[in-house]
């Protein structure tokens, strides 16, 4: 069964619409989905932020430009987010970027929580954990997906969920440190393992 579908595609935003929708949000104190919590309004305030810097000072290295201009089937890269998750505020620039390089990869953007069937088919860890990242043919064939975030970055996040003092808000500053700290390499080392298995 295809799960993802022509409407969904019809309703999916692009990464222009989607900081647009964040900026908004922002400005009337408020968050996207359902948790509009005070915690989950400021983090969509710092991810705002993020986002704004990652677009200014990311390189794309030049053998995953490669990788993605070899891509020769049409995709849709859809992924499903949130505007509080910070994982996504360090990624969909990259997604953003990526996509521009092939006129074969759309991004597609989707809010995870006004599309439940689709993360629950996409569950990490039997979490709906974001973002996501789902890879479909046009035919709505599902080719791939990946997330939430590098493949070093789970062990990390891993080990500290079983530390028998785990505080979530430390937690989510290490990430962030690490996302600096890397400057996107992880993540464009995975993406041209992707770009191979789609080329």
């Amino acid at each position: 069964m295809k799960i993802i579908n022509q409407s969904h595609i019809n309703k999916a935003i692009n990464y222009d619409e989607y900081k647009n929708i964040v900026t908004n949000l922002v400005q009337r104190g408020k968050t996207s989905g359902d948790d509009q919590s005070p915690e989950m309004i400021e983090y969509s305030k710092m991810n705002y932020h993020r986002m704004n810097r990652l677009e200014k000072t990311t390189i794309l290295n030049d053998n995953l430009i490669e990788a993605f201009k070899k891509i020769s089937i049409k995709y849709y890269l859809v992924v499903l987010t949130e505007a509080w998750c910070g994982d996504a505020a360090q990624i969909l620039p990259i997604f953003d970027k990526l996509s521009q390089i092939n006129p074969n990869t759309e991004l597609k953007i989707l809010f995870r929580d006004e599309n439940l069937e689709i993360i629950d088919d996409n569950l990490t860890n039997g979490t709906r954990s974001i973002p996501k990242l789902i890879v479909i043919d046009e035919d709505f064939n599902k080719i791939t997906s990946w997330g939430p975030r590098p493949q070093v970055l789970n062990q990390l996040v891993a080990q500290m969920k079983k530390k028998p003092d785990f505080n979530k808000e430390e937690m989510i500053k290490e990430i962030q440190i690490w996302y600096n700290q890397d400057n996107t390499q992880e993540l464009q080392k995975e993406f041209i393992e992707l770009a191979e298995l789609l080329s």
